[in-house]
């Protein structure tokens, strides 16, 4: 039994709520836009092992650090993550065709912003899209997931809002 903390689209800005959702977690995987230099990303990894794809917005430290496309198996589960991937019925170019390949169980994206958990029965997987979990862009609900993988089959899911997006960006007052 493996639980996993999942997020994207953090933009720079880490809720300090997260590390307390994701206490209980063996791992914390990263579907991509880390923002604001690796800060996102050494936070996260200096309290749980780190997975994780860059995203569009990521600059080269993250690049260097994370790959664009992510295939592995946690316990018996093969997972897929791609940035911009979109879902069934809706993937970006080529993906279905990796999809179709690779045939993970797992398939998890970020980029849109939008919470989506959703099988795709064509394909025999599961998708996920944790939402954001950051204070940038149009989203006005700020999320992220946890599971567990249970051997090949992914169990107790829980969607977590973290609250509203700040409508205030900070300042640097200086």
């Amino acid at each position: 039994m493996t639980r996993i903390g999942l997020i994207s689209d953090t933009h720079g800005y880490l809720d300090p709520a997260v590390l307390k959702h994701f206490a209980g977690c063996h791992e914390i995987w990263h579907a991509g836009d880390f923002g604001g230099g690796e800060s996102v990303a050494d936070a996260l990894a200096s309290v749980k092992p780190l997975r994780g794809v860059y995203g569009n917005i990521d600059g080269n430290d993250i690049r260097g650090r994370f790959p664009e496309r992510l295939v592995w198996t946690c316990e018996d589960l093969k997972v897929c993550m791609i940035h911009i991937g979109g879902y069934p019925g809706r993937y970006a170019p080529g993906v279905k065709a990796e999809l179709a390949k690779e045939r993970p169980g797992l398939f998890i994206s970020g980029h849109s912003h939008i919470l989506k958990i959703m099988p795709d029965k064509t394909l025999n997987l599961l998708h996920i899209n944790p939402g954001a979990a950051g204070n940038q862009g149009w989203h006005k609900v700020r999320t992220i997931v946890r599971f567990t993988v249970e051997g090949s089959r992914l169990t107790d899911c829980q969607v977590i809002e973290l609250g509203a997006r700040s409508l205030v960006e900070p300042r640097d007052v200086g």
